[in-house]
């Protein structure tokens, strides 16, 4: 019934300055009625309401006009506010139970929670919040986590005190940023061919025209590899990459560091005085690697700032921060792009953004760090370490040699 779709739309259109929101709802079910089988239909296309608007507005017309229970004329934009915009600490709260206990693949955006939703949702009723697991579910998809209630990830032999120490650098990073000091999450990102390699994922290209790339993932001698070393400011929710040409040691890393600090942090904390670290256990970065402590060394000299470090337990790297805020959406800014130079790696990491408002800055390091520097007894015992407490060969802090 094109035609009578067409006159009621103009009817509509005309009545649209006039009818409130009870009153369209009543003469859309009218106009319903009148048309008979097929009326809903065609006057829900028409007016542009629902389906179930209409049908509702018959019901009503069956009580003679009579008001119904509840009913109301709303404003335009009333109705009841959302939980989250009335609780403006909700969200805060539910991230602040979720994230101590994060867990996810690292080159997927997409995060998972080891408790349920009605677990979130009574927890954050315990803190005076009134909310219910349908909603606690509800922010959680806008916050990308994807929910797997009691669910475990197998990375072998886990340590006792694997959760302790996740608690233990959830609130060392607390205390830090409370008192305005930078806190950033460092690491490799995996190490990358340069030049005409195919490169997981699909782009947008003329049909039956795909990028050309090579039959064989041989090494090219004169481009090599790429060694991409990520700074995550936790805070400020941005980033800093070296990609490097060479090999990834522990200089390379702290190297990686400085360069983020004199470019970025520097200028978000002007008044620093300490720096968090947060890294994986092994790699360049790790907790026995000697050269990583004497380079901190060296840059806590240059800087003035009594650089702590807390290594995440052994075989939980790919729960760091940085893995799931920052290096998930760098490969999915180069899926299916071929990687031909460094300088197109340098743009792709720089063109990474987010929802939330990750900003990425990223140079080539071109220079050489060899492998095998081997750091003498005397040099270890100059580093200036102060061991924590709780697994003081995971928690420690270097403090520049002089004042």
């Amino acid at each position: 019934m094109p035609h009578v779709e067409s006159d009621l739309a103009r009817k509509f259109g005309l009545l649209a300055n006039i009818l409130d929101e009870r009153t369209r709802r009543l003469v859309a079910a009218a106009e319903a009625k009148a048309i008979g089988f097929g009326g809903v239909t065609a006057v829900a296309v028409a007016s542009g309401l629902s389906r179930g608007t209409v049908i509702r507005g018959v019901a009503e017309l069956k009580v003679a006009g009579k008001p119904v229970r509840g009913q109301r004329i709303r404003r335009e934009g009333a109705g009841r506010k959302r939980t989250v915009d009335r609780d403006a600490t909700l969200k805060r709260d539910l991230e602040s139970l979720v994230e101590p206990v994060t867990r996810g693949d690292p080159e997927s955006p997409l995060r998972w929670t080891c408790k349920s939703v009605r677990q979130l949702a009574g927890e954050l009723n315990r803190m005076n919040h009134k909310t219910s697991h349908r909603m606690v579910a509800e922010l959680l998809h806008e916050m990308d986590y994807s929910l797997q209630a009691n669910s475990k990830t197998l990375e072998g032999a886990a340590h006792p005190d694997r959760d302790a120490q996740f608690h233990y650098i959830n609130r060392r990073s607390l205390e830090f940023q409370a008192g305005n000091q930078p806190v950033i999450s460092v690491d490799t990102k995996k190490k990358e061919l340069v030049g005409e390699f195919k490169n997981n994922g699909r782009e947008r290209r003329p049909k039956g025209e795909p990028e050309k790339v090579r039959v064989h993932d041989f090494i090219i001698p004169e481009l090599g590899r790429a060694a991409p070393y990520g700074v995550y400011d936790v805070k400020q929710n941005d980033g800093w990459v070296s990609v490097g040409v060479d090999h990834d040691t522990s200089a390379f890393a702290v190297q990686s560091i400085r360069r983020w600090w004199e470019s970025m942090g520097v200028k978000s904390y002007p008044h620093a005085g300490k720096l968090l670290i947060t890294a994986d256990s092994g790699g360049s970065n790790g907790a026995r690697v000697r050269l990583w402590k004497l380079e901190l060394q060296k840059l806590a000299d240059e800087t003035g700032l009594r650089i702590s470090v807390s290594h995440l337990p052994p075989g939980t790297s790919k729960w760091n921060k940085i893995e799931h805020r920052m290096f998930s959406f760098i490969s999915q800014n180069w899926r299916g792009k071929p990687l031909v130079s460094h300088q197109v790696i340098v743009n792709l990491i720089a063109a990474t953004t987010t929802k939330s408002g990750l900003k990425v800055r990223a140079e080539i390091d071109p220079a050489k760090y060899p492998k095998g520097i081997a750091v003498s007894d005397q040099q270890v015992a100059s580093i200036r370490l102060a061991r924590d407490e709780f697994h003081g060969e995971w928690n420690y802090t270097i403090s520049p040699r002089h004042a």
